[in-house]
Parts: C-alpha cells; sequence; structure tokens
C-alpha cells in the first residue's frame, strides 16, 4: 500500500507512521531523513542538496523529488511506503504525478490549531543530553530538571508559542490545498486527532481499510 500522510506540524504524524509501519511492515519515508540520508552516501541528487544547504537555501522542488525517487527505487519500498512530510504543496503533489508514482490512501490527521499549540509549547529537552519532556504529559521529576542527568530543561525555539503559530499558518496556507486535490481523486480520509494516541492510531488504522 502507498501511503501519504498529511497533518500539521504536531499533529502526530511521526508516531502514526510508525503505527502503519509495523502494522503494514513498510517503510516510513520523511523528506529530513531522506535528505540526510542522501547526503551521508554522497548521491547525485544528495551532493545537489548539498550545495544548496551550503548556501543557506532551501532545497528546491526538483531536487526533492530527485531523492524522493532515488529512494523509491530501493527494495524495501516494493510493497508500498509511507510519504510523512511530502508532499507539502500541489506543485510538489503533481510532480509525484508525473514521476508515475500511484497513491492509494491519503490519510489527514487533523488537530485544532490550539490543541496543537498547547501540545508542543509544553514540550521541553535537555539541553545536555537531548531527552524530551512535556509539561503535561510526561512531566520531569523536579521542575526543569532532567530526570536522567539532572540538565537544565528547555523550550526549542521552534516549540515557542508565537513560532507554533507561524508554522500552522505557512502549513494552512501551502498544504491544505492537497486536502482538495486527493479529495477529487477520491483517496482522502480524515482521521480526527484524538486526546489518547491509541484511539487516534485506532481510526488510522481503519481508514487504511474503508
Amino acid at each position: 500500500m502507498k501511503l501519504i500522510l498529511l497533518g500539521a506540524p504536531g499533529a502526530g504524524k511521526g508516531t502514526q507512521a510508525e503505527v502503519i509501519c509495523k502494522a503494514l511492515n513498510i517503510p516510513a519515508i520523511s523528506t529530513g531523513n531522506i535528505i540526510r540520508e542522501a547526503l551521508a552516501q554522497g548521491t547525485e541528487m544528495g551532493l545537489k542538496a548539498k550545495s544548496f544547504m551550503d548556501a543557506g537555501q532551501l532545497v528546491p522542488d526538483d531536487v526533492v523529488i530527485g531523492i524522493i525517487k532515488e529512494r523509491l527505487a530501493k527494495d524495501d519500498c516494493a510493497n508500498g511506503f509511507i510519504l510523512d512530510g511530502f508532499p507539502r504543496t500541489i506543485p510538489q503533489a503533481e510532480a509525484l504525478d508525473a514521476m508515475g508514482v500511484i497513491i492509494d490512501r491519503v490519510i489527514d490527521i487533523e488537530v485544532p490549531d490550539e490543541k496543537i499549540a498547547a501540545r508542543m509549547s509544553g514540550r521541553r529537552v535537555c539541553k545536555d543530553c537531548g531527552s524530551s519532556y512535556h509539561l503535561e504529559y510526561k512531566a520531569p521529576k523536579a521542575e526543569g530538571v532532567c530526570d536522567a542527568c539532572d540538565g537544565e530543561l528547555i523550550q526549542r525555539k521552534d516549540d515557542a508559542p508565537e513560532t507554533v503559530l507561524d508554522r500552522l499558518a505557512v502549513y494552512h496556507k501551502q498544504t491544505e490545498p492537497l486536502k482538495d486535490f486527493y479529495s477529487k481523486k477520491g483517496i482522502l480520509r480524515i482521521v480526527e486527532g484524538q486526546e489518547e494516541i491509541a484511539d487516534t492510531s485506532a481510526l488510522t488504522l481503519k481508514a487504511l481499510e474503508d
């Protein structure tokens, strides 16, 4: 099964991708990871991406598409895959179509913006060992102190409320139109993100069967 996972930053796409991976035994492919892999392996497209990144520029669509094409050609994608974080825009979706990639199902995980902002702004990381916490869901034993190494817990810039709201605004402008794009193809399924991760997972797996 060839799948795309849509959803705003902080909606829980990565977690649900892991659940689907185990259920269907297919790889989850995130653009960030495969760009890093392509850089490490020194592939043709990886070297192209590096030239843009070294110049402090965004990697252009045609290079990202090329890296995805390289990744989808690998043996572990023969029975399907999950694309997490791609496509982000209509031109990227059209480029995927032009590659001849037939997508079976698009799952959109919907969580209200205010819930995402609360969820992400509660995240804390240890600046020494990198352990992750959440003020509501996974609080440290002592406020502001890492359980593992006693390091100081900090809020990443990406998780600050104003940054989260900016990222959500970009998502709605760029990525929301994809829902209409895939709805017209008849392959979009919407999953309402639940309070409990397991409940969202159950709805996600059910959406693969419908």
